[in-house]
């Protein structure tokens, strides 16, 4: 039996590992910030630039995976100390190599940090959240989403008062981070639940359930094109559409950004009570007419549509990593790393697609084709199982 078995969430525990994910994800945030001074300072092209996001988004998400199997096969909780100790050492030295290569091995470097750390702090998070799975990744989650937007609050004013060598001050964090997460993992450690072995002495092997896996990972993917659609353009809608400042642009995206943070701690708890199932389903429903309503709405109701939408399309992402663990329970490592990174890094290839829609027959057309995506979302969820396998009583 585990030190949680029928118990709820363990707040110190999943505190320091919801911590841990907003210090490891604040470097992903922290590139955007970056890349106007890499551009201004060191003079690299906007080509140049867009690879360095390349970099970070294939080294931090598609290579996920990977560590989710190693950490599966061979459990290792110092990857979580050490991948947030490497991204945000990655991140600091961006601003003081003396060259593009240089500085594109250190955004590489940050990445493989980041891909590091997720699977193996998913697989804690699942420990510790007891019975409550889907509020405990909540919880987990909502760390990741505030570090991804507070990179660019954090690393823009130290660039603006040292110049590009502040990045430095980006290794503080981690480290400090880093030591705590080192100093709870014997605590931590005796959250990890023990199998029960079969008459013959092996462990029983847990079934897996790579079908509804698959089509679920469909759904994320599905979400990551809707997520990714947005961040890209809700700004230049504001701009060209409704013609407003890009300041002003910026701040409904930021709404946006926010009301994520908040639906996932709001859809975690739903989806104990109600089902991981039922709640995915409603945000896939209620995201078509929110961001439809979002293109007819003008500035000011546009921003409280735009967080209503922003805490449907994030507020599912813990709820989304629990159902890919439950049904891949032997291999939650992997589970996290697919859920985590690879599905929403692929996800991310539907910014450009879109942006050739964009560009081709203008930003409302690609607004509408972002507000029809949900629907083959919805599709999706309502063929996977109403109960997740291993899933807790009553969800």
């Amino acid at each position: 039996m585990s030190e949680v078995s029928g118990k709820g969430v363990d707040r110190r525990a999943m505190g320091a590992l919801s911590a841990g994910h907003l210090f490891t994800d604040l470097n992903q945030g922290a590139v955007a910030a970056l890349l106007p001074f890499l551009i201004s300072e060191r003079g690299i092209s906007l080509t140049a630039a867009g690879a360095l996001v390349f970099a970070l988004t294939v080294s931090s998400s598609v290579v996920q995976p990977l560590f989710g199997i190693f950490s599966d096969r061979r459990p290792m909780p110092a990857l979580m100390p050490l991948g947030v100790l490497l991204a945000g050492v990655g991140m600091a030295l961006v601003g003081v190599v003396p060259g593009y290569l240089q500085t594109f091995l250190c955004v590489v470097m940050s990445g493989i940090g980041v891909a590091a750390f997720h699977p193996e702090s998913a697989r804690f998070a699942n420990y510790v959240s007891g019975s409550r799975r889907a509020r405990g990744m909540s919880l987990f989650s909502v760390g990741g989403n505030a570090g991804v937007a507070l990179g660019p609050v954090v690393a823009t004013p130290l660039v603006l008062a040292f110049g590009l060598p502040g990045t430095l001050f980006l290794a503080l964090p981690a480290a400090v981070m880093a030591a705590v997460l080192f100093l709870e993992m014997p605590r931590m450690l005796r959250f990890e639940p023990r199998r029960v072995g079969d008459v013959g002495g092996e462990t029983a092997p847990e079934p897996e359930h790579w079908g509804p896996f698959s089509r679920m990972i469909g759904v994320v993917a599905v979400r990551s094109f809707v997520y990714f659609g947005l961040v890209a353009f809700v700004a230049s809608y504001y701009e060209r559409v409704f013609d407003t400042t890009p300041a002003f642009g910026n701040t409904a995206l930021t709404v946006m950004l926010f009301g994520g943070a908040t639906g996932t701690l709001v859809m975690g708890p739903l989806a104990d009570r109600f089902g991981r199932r039922a709640v995915v389903a409603a945000s896939m429903l209620a995201l078509p007419p929110l961001i439809f309503g979002f293109t007819l709405a003008g500035p000011y109701p546009g921003m409280v549509l735009l967080a209503l939408t922003g805490a449907a399309t994030v507020g599912t992402f813990g709820v989304t990593v629990v159902m890919g663990q439950e049904y891949l329970p032997g291999r939650i490592g992997l589970a996290a790393g697919v859920t985590m990174g690879l599905s929403i890094g692929l996800g991310g290839v539907g910014a450009p697609l879109l942006g050739l829609l964009a560009d081709s027959s203008g930003l409302p057309a690609a607004m509408l084709a972002i507000a029809a995506l949900p629907v083959l979302g919805l599709l999706l969820t309502v063929t996977l199982p109403r109960k997740t396998p291993a899933s807790a009583g009553g969800v």
